[in-house]
């Protein structure tokens, strides 16, 4: 009904109060709305706030319910999991398209099984990246290589290797790392961190040393190209019995560790502190007074979980029984002793990574879980689940990624650090080769190289280099103006 069609004394619709007001908040109810659809945040005011969640009923206080939420929130949603403000998307993670907030942790289980790898979980690896630039790894295992180019995070920028222990599942990509790395641009040493162990061939230590021993052929052979100290580890090994021990205290990030029991000495817990968050990555284990001790009142707490299944798993393994339960008993948290632990540690979120994660036994890994811990869970797996975290808000969602991800370029700043530019210095200059080609290779194999001439179309042969040029040089500001005069002024 238009204004000309109302009745007689009805006042027009724009100077009615309550009419407008019901269309004011209508609309601001829509946009919420629209805002959700989109997959971006709503405003702040229509965000789920304590309030709204904290409804005063009978039912709230009954244990099945201990966050008090209200009908439509969950039984164990606490009102802080929203999406936090720096989300372009609530509900995947699209790598690349979002920028970190500044009082924000990002945490990524870039891979999530000890064995097997497959399709959609590669080797345990956490990485954590922070407000203020920072990015840590803990653990480094099989196949997490494809899931950080994937989340397009430069190569050249992957350091700062925490390792909770040395079975290989923890570190099995860390030789691809180390001899790849510093040929596409990293020229500064690897930083590597983990324990000691009994003896010194236990240690970290030692383990790197092989790693540099077993890729001996790779690196030397790699040397003719410009590497730097990219083949030198800056290896962090603490000693594995300093429980709470600092081992790692740099930009207001803090991480401490502490002894687990692993069937052997020598593997450790860690939690990251830094701008009043937190975050700990027990590794593998049985559950401990140490954990509940140390990462009490955390913000995001990942354990481990083997399921306590072996006649089930034997099945499908074809393992006998035995061999599974015995690796259970000695070495690992079942799922009713991980929601046990987390109940003891009573972080803001609980999460469970490394175990193969078959759908069939999923219902039975939460009800283990939920015999104890009653609170926020989510489960760190498949590949990759990503969780953002502020002091006022946790969100989990799962990472899109492109199957044809490759490696992504350093962005300015990151260029800036790998290469120490700054305003003084604009030149790269690059790292002369250790040794010549024909240093390391027989006279008699070059020359059976076959002339280029012969495959080479006409007009197309290039002159090929026989060894990488010393002294070479590229200036990145006459490289920026190169490009600004292609694109603007035709070259």
């Amino acid at each position: 009904m238009n204004d000309q069609q109302m009745p007689e004394g009805s006042e027009q619709a724009d100077n009615h109060p309550s009419r407008r007001n019901a269309l004011k908040t209508l609309g601001v109810a829509m946009a919420g709305v629209a805002g959700f659809a989109l997959g971006r945040n709503a405003p702040a005011d229509a965000a789920v706030s304590p309030q709204v969640n904290a409804v005063e009923s009978p039912e709230s206080d009954m244990d099945g319910n201990p966050y008090g939420g209200g009908p439509g929130t969950g039984i164990t949603f606490p009102p802080y999991y929203r999406p936090t403000p720096s989300l372009n998307n609530n509900n995947n993670y699209f790598p690349g398209t979002e920028e970190l907030g500044k009082d924000e942790m990002r945490i990524s289980f870039l891979g999530s099984t000890p064995m097997p790898p497959t399709r959609s979980q590669a080797g345990t690896c956490i990485m954590v990246e922070l407000g203020n630039g920072k990015r840590f790894f803990f653990d480094f295992g099989s196949g997490c290589v494809r899931n950080i180019f994937a989340m397009q995070v430069p190569f050249q920028t992957v350091n700062d290797i925490f390792l909770t222990h040395l079975h290989v599942d923890h570190y099995a990509d860390l030789p691809y790392l180390y001899c790849f790395a510093p040929w596409m641009g990293r020229w500064k040493p690897l930083r590597v961190h983990g324990p000691s162990g009994r003896t010194d061939k236990d240690g970290i230590k030692a383990m790197v040393a092989g790693m540099q021993a077993m890729t001996h052929w790779h690196t030397d052979s790699f040397n003719s190209f410009p590497i730097g100290d990219g083949y030198e580890v800056e290896v962090n090994e603490f000693d594995f019995r300093d429980d709470n021990g600092i081992c790692y205290d740099q930009d207001g990030v803090t991480v401490r560790h502490w002894r687990r029991s692993h069937t052997k000495d020598g593997a450790v817990a860690y939690r990251l502190d830094w701008n009043g968050l937190s975050f700990v990555w027990t590794g593998d284990g049985l559950p401990d007074k140490l954990t509940e001790k140390y990462a009490a009142g955390v913000d995001v707490f990942v354990t481990e979980l083997q399921p306590d299944l072996g006649t089930l798993n034997s099945l499908k393994f074809g393992v006998p029984p035995v061999m599974l339960n015995s690796t259970i008993d000695m070495a690992h948290t079942t799922h009713y002793e991980a929601g046990y632990l987390i109940n003891q540690v009573k972080p803001r979120l609980g999460m469970i990574t490394h175990l193969s994660l078959d759908e069939a036994i999923v219902p039975e890994l939460l009800a283990g879980i939920r015999s104890h811990w009653k609170g926020l869970f989510q489960f760190g797996a498949p590949d990759v689940v990503v969780v953002n975290v502020t002091k006022d808000a946790i969100w989990t969602r799962r990472a899109a990624l492109p199957e044809s991800a490759s490696p992504r370029t350093p962005s300015a700043s990151e260029a800036a650090e790998l290469f120490d530019l700054g305003p003084t210095n604009t030149e790269v200059r690059f790292p002369n080769p250790r040794h010549r080609i024909e240093d390391v290779q027989e006279q008699y194999v070059r020359d059976q190289h076959i002339d280029r001439h012969l495959a080479a179309p006409p007009g197309l042969y290039r002159e090929p280099y026989k060894n990488f040029p010393r002294d070479f040089t590229i200036n990145v500001l006459q490289m920026a103006w190169s490009k600004v005069k292609a694109r603007f002024f035709g070259g």
